[in-house]
């Protein structure tokens, strides 16, 4: 039976460990910093609880004893569900770094069922341990379980678990495996039993609860292969219109739609996609990068009838939500492509008139392998002789929190004779962060920059005037430090 305990245990680390990702991604992202956080706290606890664990076991050894840590270990995982929100919306903005809030976020949350859990090893050890000429074989063959069940945790939650289930489910779920688990390693004591049926009685009232209360908000909580997907209606502060969006990171919205028009341009920055056609009015064949909401697919479907578009998305789950809550259809002139984008650009052929990125929409969470100067040869190479690139960023233009966005238009430069800066917002001031589109030219000619059109004038009249910097060296495939350049740290 401790075999089993310490399987059980060793899986429901891992597990919790996978899923935390989920549950900070929304408010801190998934960058190597928040990776590094939550590795680091995990491992540094499940330490704390192995030293713990052996000086208790060797004071006194008792399966009430082990059963009762299990469940207090449970009892920790199941505040994790009802604290994560609070906590993690409090370090976001009060921490001042995302380096300090994952920390503390991590520690807050997942630090005390870690102790707990890591305690659980030695502590059957030294109940399965008979005599000392043993010893080494019990110890080995109890932590070489415990590490087959982290194994299988690992698999469990990163093939199955997450893909199938909400990070709020999971957590349900670890908590009552915990509490069984508890009632197997000692199921004599009456207390054991009464508690450990408290908290699957909480666990189960508490879920149906927070379900119907999400339903009566039109809150989507939803986990894909690849995302923790938010989805909500509200107001928007720019129209007062209703509007649905879409979170899927820290630090702003990753999609929108208006209610009463699906295929309007809801989020400021998706109005300066445009640009394509001012600079190529040709756009006939163009390629997305990053779907989302698909929001300027729908409006480019519906406003440019000789285009057809070319949709990269990682993330089959997020374009099935876009189905049934952000109003994509299909469309001939619409083709989807569930990929990885630079895996879809290193295998594309042919040519495009204009490419969209839209994949660096979060502050936090930057796909480094998108941002080098090896994927920008490639968007070079499939434009058409006129082609545009049109790059959504989110960063500041000056100043520490402008770092990405200076490499970035460098490792361009270095490939694209023409570029030009468009903030979405031009009384920001420059060393504050927003959306700024990035856009680059394939032709060397002098472009028009002024229309008789009074929205794309409007649009043009927001191009970034003012130097940029350039001291930064470029992104390649072998060093792309965006991480350290979208935070504080220097």
């Amino acid at each position: 039976m401790l075999e089993l305990i310490v399987f059980v245990c060793g899986a429901v680390v891992m597990v919790l460990e996978m899923t935390g990702s989920r549950i900070l991604a929304p408010f801190l992202g998934t960058s190597i910093v928040v990776w590094t956080s939550l590795i680091g706290v995990i491992l540094g606890s499940l330490s704390a609880g192995y030293w713990w664990g052996g000086r208790l076991a060797d004071r006194n050894p008792s399966h009430r004893t082990l059963a009762g840590i299990i469940l207090v270990a449970g009892f920790c995982i199941a505040g994790i569900a009802l604290s994560k929100s609070f906590v993690l919306d409090f370090v976001q903005y009060r921490a001042g770094s995302v380096h300090l809030a994952a920390v503390l976020g991590t520690v807050v949350l997942f630090a005390p069922s870690s102790v707990l859990l890591g305690m659980v090893s030695p502590y059957a050890v030294r109940l399965k341990m008979r005599a000392l000429e043993e010893s080494g074989r019990t110890v080995g063959n109890l932590y070489a379980i415990s590490t087959v069940g982290s194994i299988v945790g690992t698999f469990l939650a990163g093939f199955f678990l997450i893909g199938f289930f909400g990070s709020t489910n999971i957590i349900i779920i670890l908590s009552v495996v915990l509490a069984i688990t508890s009632l197997l390693a000692y199921a004599g004591d009456r207390m054991v039993k009464i508690s450990a049926l408290s908290l699957f009685v909480l666990l189960l009232l508490g879920s149906q609860s927070y379900s119907a209360y999400l339903a009566g908000l039109d809150f989507h909580d939803i986990d894909t292969q690849y995302n923790r997907i938010l989805v909500y209606n509200t107001i928007s502060m720019r129209t007062g219109k209703p509007m649905r969006v879409m979170v899927t990171g820290p630090e702003g919205t990753q999609s929108g739609m208006f209610l009463d028009d699906h295929t309007e341009l809801a989020l400021r920055y998706t109005q300066f996609y445009p640009l394509a056609a001012h600079f190529n009015p040709r756009m006939g064949k163009v390629l997305m990068l990053g779907g989302g909401g698909y929001s300027f697919p729908k409006f480019a479907l519906r406003f440019y009838p000789r285009m057809e578009m070319d949709v990269v998305e990682l993330d089959p789950g997020v374009t099935a939500v876009a189905r049934r809550l952000f109003a994509l259809r299909d469309d001939p002139r619409l083709r989807i492509h569930h990929e990885d984008a630079r895996i879809f650009l290193n295998r594309a052929s042919g040519s495009y008139d204009v490419i969209l990125c839209d994949t660096f929409n979060s502050h936090y969470s930057i796909p480094f392998h998108l941002s080098t100067v090896e994927t920008v040869r490639r968007l070079f190479d499939l434009l058409a002789d006129d082609g545009v690139v049109l790059v959504n960023t989110l960063s500041a233009i000056e100043g520490d929190r402008g770092r990405f966005l200076r490499a970035e238009v460098a490792t361009i430069k270095a490939v694209f004779p023409r570029v030009f800066l468009f903030p979405v917002d031009s009384s920001t001031p420059p060393e504050r962060w927003q959306n700024v589109m990035i856009v680059a030219l394939k032709s060397p000619g002098v472009p028009r920059l002024t229309s008789v059109d009074p929205a794309i004038a409007e649009l043009l009249r927001h191009r970034w005037t003012g130097p940029v910097k350039e001291d930064l060296p470029i992104l390649t495939d072998d060093y792309a430090p965006v991480d350290r350049y979208v935070t504080s740290f220097p």
